[in-house]
């Protein structure tokens, strides 16, 4: 999308939303399809926010899902609401964890059946038991998922309503009352186990198994409910296929989309406001009864003059790659295909996260950093060009964790490949070639691999901190001040449908469509 397509002709509008990410053109396709007029500022020369796909290496026709990968808290209420031509594809595989035990090269193959997933526990672990707790602690989390996914896109139920709508004493244990650890340790005694069910409650999230502000707890919850099944799926045609769709919409529905326009500040006296924004032109200021903010709170606070919220910290890396060739394991058990189609583990045994999360918090980086893979191109194959799909490239997405945004300031771009190369070492441990021997070049002779930390993430798309949730995820309750939908600001006329809302973070369109919820409530009111 050019820079200024959509140039706001006109200076007054029903809504004014200040950013182009998901969120922000959720909204914006659904208060645009009920008749409002709708404009939409976004800083950057394109819509999609941090959903996007690109081309990162130079000559090389491979779309990549640079920021976010894949998909499973977006309702499909969204999707058929807005008509969207958007699907996803199901991983056959759910993850591979590979680790050495007795000298030998091992490790764990979740998926492809249940009685292969079963052979694969016993194989591990010499018995029975841990398939067992594996199956009883995901049934529990899927009968929640089932019940606590529907109520993301309502208005806010309390505590007490959430709980009885639960109804299942154990699980709301386990998940809103205790640190996450204690469930982990009740259930699975496989160090190697316990690891596997506690990265879900780390993605994005700085903690302990056993943190007592439970903002782990959080994280495994929005890991483990979406879509009312808890899987993860492959958006086809990469991420930038769902933003793309969703620009479609809100164009087509007769929202503009001014992008090359930065907001820069909000007045509000909570039943009109003015929304000043810059273009390379020079300044412009849109009128509207209604501003929706699909940016971080802090950015929020900063265009409407109010005391910032406590400060966010990001704590993961992001790596993405194309590769001539999958790499070959050492555990021949289990074919490459196999393994990277689902999620790839790596140094993420229970007590490897706990060291790793215990140097960081040190201000030391992890001397095994834990971080996980997975390959896009091998559930979606149209995101390579014909020429790649048949040398048999394939992409490589990673995502470190307990790498927090601290760690960088020193000198980022030198604590970044001291961390690449940690990271990457502990794959290596686990190849039977060094992944280096794999990897593309791009047109100019260099290798197709590229790294953002959470200092990149601040800097290319705001993120605060670079945490990829705006700030730590809210339970989905409500809470003293959130209001009815949880996208409420202190000024009446002024939502937040961005990711810091309450039931944000993620690739969902849930603040997005919340808040414009909330609009079509007080209009038609």
């Amino acid at each position: 999308m050019p820079a200024h397509e959509g140039d706001p002709k006109r200076h007054a509008y029903d809504v004014v939303i200040v950013g182009g990410g998901h969120n922000g053109l959720v909204a914006a396709a659904y208060l645009a399809r009920a008749g409002h007029s709708v404009l939409v500022l976004e800083r950057l020369d394109h819509t999609g926010g941090a959903a996007v796909s690109t081309r990162p290496f130079t000559g090389v026709d491979a779309r990549l899902s640079r920021y976010s990968y894949l998909v499973s808290l977006l309702p499909s209420k969204i999707v058929r609401d807005l008509g969207l031509d958007f699907r996803v594809q199901r991983r056959t595989i759910s993850s591979y964890t590979p680790v050495e035990r007795d000298g030998r090269a091992t490790g764990l193959l979740v998926g492809g059946g249940e009685a292969r997933t079963r052979q694969a526990f016993a194989r591990l672990t010499g018995g029975e038991r841990e398939y067992a707790a594996w199956q009883r602690f995901y049934g529990m989390t899927g009968r929640l998922a089932e019940r606590v996914f529907p109520t993301l896109t309502e208005p806010l139920p309390t505590r007490e309503e959430l709980r009885r709508r639960v109804d299942d004493e154990e699980a709301w244990r386990a998940l809103f009352e205790e640190p996450v650890g204690v469930a982990v340790e009740e259930h699975f005694t496989d160090d190697l186990v316990r690891g596997v069910v506690l990265t879900d409650a780390l993605i994005g999230t700085f903690a302990d198994a056993h943190d007592p502000s439970l903002r782990q707890n959080r994280c495994l919850l929005y890991h483990v409910i979406g879509g009312g099944t808890g899987a993860w799926d492959v958006p086809v045609g990469g991420m930038g296929a769902l933003t793309d769709a969703l620009a479609d919409a809100a164009r087509s529905a007769g929202a503009v989309l001014a992008t090359g326009h930065e907001a820069v500040r909000i007045d509000t006296d909570g039943r009109g406001a003015e929304v000043t924004y810059r273009t390379a032109d020079g300044e412009g200021v849109a009128a509207t009864r209604h501003v929706l903010v699909n940016a971080s709170p802090q950015a929020l606070a900063a265009l409407t003059g109010d005391a910032p919220p406590a400060p966010a910290e990001g704590a993961q890396l992001k790596v993405n790659m194309l590769l001539e060739r999958l790499p070959r394991l050492r555990d021949t058990s289990v074919d490459p295909r196999e393994a990277f189609a689902g999620t790839f583990h790596i140094a993420e045994g229970y007590a490897q996260l706990a060291t790793a999360h215990a140097q960081a918090a040190a201000g030391e980086l992890p001397a095994a950093p834990p971080s996980e893979i997975y390959c896009h191109s091998l559930t979606d194959p149209t995101i390579l060009g014909p020429d790649l799909v048949e040398r048999g490239c394939q992409t490589l997405t990673l995502f470190g964790l307990h790498t927090p945004a601290r760690l960088f300031a020193p000198d980022n771009d030198a604590v970044r490949e001291d961390l690449l190369k940690a990271t990457l070492a502990q794959l290596d441990a686990h190849l039977a070639e060094p992944l280096a021997d794999c990897l593309a070049t791009d047109a100019d002779g260099r290798p197709c691999i590229e790294a953002k930390t959470p200092l990149d993430l601040e800097r290319d798309l705001g993120l605060p901190g670079g945490n990829i949730f705006h700030r730590d995820l809210a339970w989905p309750y409500a809470q003293d001040g959130v209001g009815r939908w949880g996208v409420e600001t202190p000024h009446a006329n002024v939502l937040l449908c961005g990711a810091g809302a309450v039931r944000g973070g993620g690739v969902s369109g849930v603040p997005g469509h919340n808040a414009a919820m909330a609009v079509l409530e007080e209009l038609a009111g």
